[in-house]
């Protein structure tokens, strides 16, 4: 049987951008500036849902 792995991210509860920034400015001051290879994968995680919760900007010609 084959199994179809997801790559949409869906995160467990909607949060605003401000709050997912924050968790990615603690993640950083707890690595020490230096990202394990555990917290790159959440750092990755936070910055997509981050970019999700962010409102669009348009930007002018």
């Amino acid at each position: 049987m084959l199994h179809i792995m997801s790559t949409t991210v869906e995160p467990a509860s909607v949060r605003s951008a401000d709050e997912v920034n924050e968790e990615i400015r603690a993640l950083w001051r707890r690595s020490g500036g230096t990202l394990s290879g555990e917290q790159r994968e959440e750092y990755q995680r936070l910055v997509l849902e981050w970019a999700a919760a962010a409102p669009s900007r348009s930007r002018a010609a």
